[in-house]
């Protein structure tokens, strides 16, 4: 079982502290959302969300039976892919009745991306 983000790990933060109220200087960026980071790296941890977003990517209007029929997984397992893809607000859904088409947010991805970017350009720390 995994420990809330409330709580602290080995030696980080204050006990009961969450995580972004970190002290200023503390993280590689400043100011960053952890929480909404993290459900973004959650959405795309998985091959079918990143085949939902190619799919969705690839076409003018994207309905949600085309994913269903371009995953070949079932619809209430592809429902619940498009949910966590929702919640990461990586994908919108409209509603056009009586279907709900599907388009993907770039701008929920970029903070993202910007992190992972400042992990890379990080100085290592060295080792003993």
């Amino acid at each position: 079982m995994t420990a809330p983000l409330t709580q602290p790990l080995a030696g980080d933060h204050a006990a009961g502290a969450p995580i972004d109220d970190a002290p200023p200087g503390d993280a590689i960026a400043p100011g960053v959302d952890h929480v909404q980071l993290a459900k973004v790296a959650k959405a795309l941890s998985h091959p079918a969300r990143l085949k939902i977003i190619e799919t969705v990517l690839s076409r003018d209007v994207c309905i949600g039976c085309d994913i269903v029929d371009e995953l070949g997984l079932a619809a209430s397992t592809t429902s619940e892919h498009l949910k966590i893809l929702k919640e990461a607000g990586i994908v919108v859904g409209e509603i056009v009745r009586p279907r709900v088409c599907y388009s993907v947010d770039p701008d929920a991805i970029r903070p993202f991306l910007q992190y992972v970017e400042s992990l890379s350009n990080a100085k290592p720390a060295k080792l003993p």
